[in-house]
């Protein structure tokens, strides 16, 4: 957890974010293949990425923030990505969270709970469940505890989360929960230290091993009113909600291709040995190799193309909320743009990392020189969600101009 008694954090303009960003990037890839392989989770980093005021850039002005755009919180989290894509994820949550408050706060719990994020507090995630149907069916629920006070309804939370990305490292854990067994979904704003729950590290995955995706277990969790936000309303209607969560989640899979297609570069350049066929003195000289690059650079900057564009059609959309008729079809656009750019983001920063191998050689499938995790965090990354029905969705809009699902995953 961060500091209760840090004070202010930096409020920064768009171009002092990317500059901290890129300086941040370069700070973690320094120890990121190390961290990888001792699984060392990133608390010191993650108190630099704190402090400098990027966990802060999308709180609302009204409220004292710098309220950036999804185009420079989107290029934030690809650089942050670059350098050590676990440490951007940690705070994906945050940033969906902070959202959340703005589509669903009261003017109370945004004053509250935004003056918490410009002090450098940190949001985490309890969402998704095991055993349930599937990844939208939660068994969490709030219920009443027979006991009232000063007219304020009070809860109890109850049950178990898992992958939990950033509840290990928050001061505040958003959890999704019916209120009522089977009212309609909830966000239960629980401290981290709070009577009744429990963060528990037990993430194995073979990639995004320092992410700290764990389990929150909520037993008889005291809640109130005031720390409950609706969730399910916010897709009654248009929305670019999970437009903006997506498209930060192909920033992270943008930045891992870019980190291994320059560590492997760097590795051809300095470790390769030329294959005899080809003639030539270096590595980097075999046109073969040469021409390999070329595929990925173009491939990836496709994707870092469809990146970009994604991001600025989700702040498109957030220009015309006041208008209902052209905010319909903006959202649709930003969610169709940015499901482009997760499928591309998807597929290519696998690839990639995959290739790199084949254009470096034997040597840098060695253990020790941590090329592979490159590959790993790509292929974990990249199953948050199943790319193959942003193509579906594509696909129904370009066949019948079909609208896309209103459910945030897209």
């Amino acid at each position: 957890m961060s500091d209760p008694a840090c004070t202010q954090v930096p409020v920064l303009d768009a171009a002092a974010a990317i500059a901290a960003a890129s300086s941040l990037a370069g700070e973690f890839a320094a120890g990121a293949a190390e961290r990888d392989a001792r699984r060392a989770l990133p608390y010191a980093e993650l108190d630099r990425l704190a402090s400098s005021g990027l966990l802060a850039i999308t709180v609302p002005a009204a409220y004292g923030g710098a309220d950036l755009d999804a185009a420079t919180v989107t290029e934030v989290f690809r650089l942050i990505a670059q350098g050590d894509p676990n440490i951007a994820q940690i705070p994906h949550s945050h940033f969906v969270y902070v959202n959340q408050l703005r589509w669903q706060g009261d003017l109370d719990q945004r004053a509250r709970l935004f003056t918490e994020v410009l002090q450098g507090k940190r949001f985490g995630n309890a969402q998704t469940e095991f055993g349930t149907k599937h990844v939208r069916d939660h068994r969490t629920a709030l219920t009443p505890d027979g006991r009232t006070g000063e007219g304020v309804r009070r809860w109890r939370l109850n049950g178990t989360k898992f992958y939990c990305t950033g509840a290990l490292f928050a001061d505040w854990i958003p959890v999704l929960t019916h209120l009522g067994v089977d009212g309609p979904m909830h966000v239960a704003w629980v401290r981290r230290d709070a009577e009744g729950v429990e963060v528990v590290d037990d993430w194995d995955g073979i990639g995004q091993r320092t992410t700290a995706s764990g389990t929150v277990r909520l037993r008889e969790v005291a809640v109130t009113d005031e720390w409950i936000t609706p969730y399910a309303a916010t897709f009654e209607g248009p929305q670019t909600y999970g437009a903006f969560a997506q498209v930060l989640h192909a920033a992270i899979d943008a930045g891992i291709a870019r980190a291994a297609l320059e560590e492997a570069a760097e590795f051809v350049r300095n470790k390769s040995r030329p294959y005899p066929d080809a003639g030539v003195e270096r590595a980097a000289d075999d046109p073969l190799t040469v021409h390999a690059f070329g595929e990925m650079e173009l491939a990836l900057r496709g994707n870092e193309a469809l990146l970009a564009e994604a991001a600025r059609k989700v702040d498109a959309a957030d220009a015309v909320l006041d208008d209902a008729e052209r905010y319909e079809a903006s959202a649709a656009e930003a969610s169709l743009a940015v499901a482009a750019a997760r499928a591309s983001s998807a597929q290519v920063s696998v690839a990639i990392a995959s290739r790199v191998f084949e254009v470096a050689g034997t040597r840098s499938a060695l253990a020790g020189v941590g090329l592979d995790r490159h590959w790993r965090n790509a292929r974990i990354h990249t199953l948050h969600d199943p790319a193959a029905w942003k193509v579906q969705h594509l696909g129904r809009w370009a066949l019948d101009g079909a609208p896309p699902p209103r459910h945030g995953q897209l």
